[in-house]
């Protein structure tokens, strides 16, 4: 596969590092989305980035002068709401934005139960005080916890800002806890349940993305083709750093979007 990708009939996009970066567009996604236009590839957009809801994300790339409807834009808070609707989850102690809090309280989930069934963790960049000794409190009295992805940072400008790997691993310091579940990328659920909504063979679609351990992941596990931009947090020296057959391990790697399609 070549950045042509020639018979690639959808394109599954992650959004912060490859589409953009904090407030500004990554030069030549415009054109990019563009192309995939023209040339009849439908596009999608996809992020672990549980901070912001759908209508959220709508706005955000409405701002940067990109149409999307909402059913292009897949969440990894929608795989989570998945996992708890197939738990029958209803009780919940949320460390999340009110963006997050309002797509699970919409699906009927209370998320600030003095009885939760699971602790929910998401990439909450209005966390408090309150929302962490809460959910330590009831960490350490038995009730589980699930995550709504796995990312260590989240890129930005100026570098990585502390995601939800990071909030894990302050929660495991504090109580012991690990997760019993994480959602959203490198599961390959995240990308399949659209593939095949849309009646797709998976080896036509590509997943591109700027995270080794999260995109290019997922679509080796979903039997995507997996395309790497260095835009973002990953670098060719984490690439050279991998086997040969890591899940990892891309089948095309790109400077940006901006080279995709030509």
């Amino acid at each position: 596969m070549d950045a042509s990708l020639e018979g690639i009939e959808a394109v599954f996009l992650d959004l912060d590092g490859t589409i953009y970066l904090g407030g500004a567009l990554i030069p030549g996604a415009m054109d990019f989305l563009q192309r995939c236009d023209d040339q009849g590839v439908a596009r999608y957009f996809l992020s672990n980035n549980s901070s912001r809801s759908v209508d959220q994300y709508l706005t955000k790339l409405e701002g940067f002068g990109i149409p999307a409807t909402s059913e292009e834009i897949l969440l990894s808070t929608h795989d989570l709401l998945a996992w708890l609707a197939k738990e029958n989850i209803t009780k919940t102690w949320l460390i999340g934005t009110e963006g997050m809090r309002a797509m699970l309280e919409e699906k009927g989930i209370d998320t600030d139960s003095s009885e939760p069934q699971y602790v929910v963790l998401g990439y909450d960049t209005e966390i408090n005080y309150e929302k962490i000794s809460t959910a330590s409190i009831h960490l350490h009295a038995g009730v589980p916890l699930v995550a709504s992805h796995p990312d260590m940072v989240c890129p930005s400008p100026d570098g990585g800002l502390p995601d939800v790997g990071a909030y894990l691993a302050m929660l495991k310091a504090t109580t012991g806890v690990d997760p019993v579940h994480i959602t959203g990328k490198p599961n390959a659920g995240m990308i399949l349940h659209k593939i095949e909504a849309l009646g797709l063979d998976p080896k036509k679609c590509a997943m591109v993305g700027d995270r080794l351990y999260t995109d290019i992941a997922m679509a080796t596990r979903a039997g995507c083709v997996g395309v790497l931009v260095l835009s973002g947090e990953a670098t060719r020296e984490d690439v050279a750093a991998l086997g040969e057959t890591a899940e990892q391990q891309p089948m095309l790697i790109v400077e940006s979007v901006d080279e995709l399609l030509r």
